[in-house]
């Protein structure tokens, strides 16, 4: 047997290695989840601030 025979890999084991690479699909939406995370964290973000703005327009009225 020549070197190196035994570790050679058949047809099934290659495809079965080159599957689990992510698809350019999966990472397109995985970017559009993290668009969508960013997104929402600025929404709330910006809701936080509004209402600490009311709350201390409502205290300075006391």
């Amino acid at each position: 047997m020549p070197y190196g025979g035994r570790q050679r890999r058949s047809w099934t084991a290659k495809t079965a290695v080159t599957s689990n690479r992510p698809s350019k699909y999966c990472t397109v939406h995985f970017l559009q989840e993290l668009t969508m995370a960013d997104v929402a964290f600025v929404v709330t973000t910006i809701a936080v601030f509004a209402l600490v703005a009311l709350v201390a327009k409502g205290v300075t009225k006391l």
